[in-house]
């Protein structure tokens, strides 16, 4: 039964998608402005709070999306400037396996031209047409939720008593954990995206301040988006040279600064405050982005945070959030 009941759960969240991926950012982004929202409320009324919240949050949103969007479009003007000069690499690359026994399929060859290239824009176009909508949707439940924050908080203390209270205070140790966290990846995304950009910036790469804007906000999402952004200098700095043991360099040098920020810097700044489980937060990475696509990939960590923190309210589920802390004692 336990088995069949999260196969049933898992099904209706990517069937929902549409509907609770929006609600799901709505209220991780309540949580991150809820204390603006506050000291608004202390001078203003809380209408005109409200809309000067979602002004600055649209801002913020607003800027991190135009910086990816800034980023990948020179990478595919690039490419499309240079489609020869990957077609030469791979037909260097082919001749190479073939010298060894190893034949490749014509397939890749036919992806390297300019016609794949702009079925790939267009692709990327649409798919930000649809990020588009879901933001909107998302910062009306942003707005309709900022408005009922208090009064849904007073309707579980009046109905529900001591659960109620218990409730609000894991929401709120989860909301201050949100901001911890966000807070925490964003100046490891600034050092991130600083240093790409200094290291590609030397090196001589044509597209350097690109490649810094996507690693900077390519690191809000765990793995996936600290994967590409290693990636895309390696291949580039490939095509813009012709050098493989220039490649390697590029590919080790940004897995260093990729580990020295997300490994090394975060957890100490971090610290117990959002303590999760390496294996956890790969888990929830992925498999929420099985579910709801690049949205569940940065919303899963957040989400586990969320679900670690009200187990820790719990008696009888505390040793859940305990297992799964990646802290050696509680």
């Amino acid at each position: 039964m336990g088995i069949s009941t999260a196969i049933l759960v898992t099904g209706a969240l990517h069937l929902a998608q549409s509907v609770l991926a929006p609600v799901a950012f709505a209220l991780f982004i309540i949580a991150l402005v809820w204390p603006l929202q506050v000291r608004l409320e202390a001078k203003m009324p809380p209408l005109v709070a409200m809309v000067l919240t979602l002004i600055v949050t649209v801002i913020a949103v607003f800027a991190l999306g135009y910086l990816v969007v800034w980023g990948f479009s020179h990478v595919v003007h690039w490419l499309l400037a240079n489609v020869a000069r990957f077609q030469a690499l791979y037909a260097e690359a082919s001749e190479f396996l073939e010298g060894h026994g190893i034949y490749t399929a014509g397939a890749l060859s036919d992806a390297l031209n300019a016609s794949a290239l702009i079925r790939l824009s267009q692709n990327l176009a649409g798919r930000l047409n649809g990020m588009i909508g879901f933001a909107v949707v998302t910062l009306i439940f942003v707005m309709l939720g900022l408005l009922e924050v208090r009064v849904i908080a007073a309707k579980l203390v009046a109905e529900r008593g001591e659960g109620g209270r218990c409730f609000i205070a894991g929401c709120t140790e989860t909301a201050a954990k949100f901001r911890t966290y966000m807070g925490v990846r964003t100046v490891m995304s600034l050092i991130t995206g600083v240093a790409v950009w200094a290291f590609t910036a030397w090196l001589g790469l044509e597209l350097a301040l690109a490649f810094g804007a996507i690693a900077f906000a390519l690191n809000y999402v765990p793995f996936l988006g600290p994967l590409v952004a290693t990636l895309l200098p390696t291949f580039f700095t490939l095509a813009q040279f012709g050098s493989w043991r220039l490649a390697i360099v590029v590919l080790v040098a940004m897995n260093v600064i990729q580990f020295f920020t997300g490994s090394y810097i975060e957890p100490r700044v971090a610290g117990r405050a959002v303590s999760v489980s390496p294996f956890l937060v790969l888990l929830s990475v992925f498999f929420w982005a099985f579910l709801w696509g690049i949205p569940g990939a940065f919303i899963g960590v957040p989400v586990v945070i969320a679900l670690l923190t009200l187990c820790e309210q719990s008696d009888s589920a505390r040793w859940v959030s305990h297992l799964l802390s990646g802290r050696e004692k509680a």
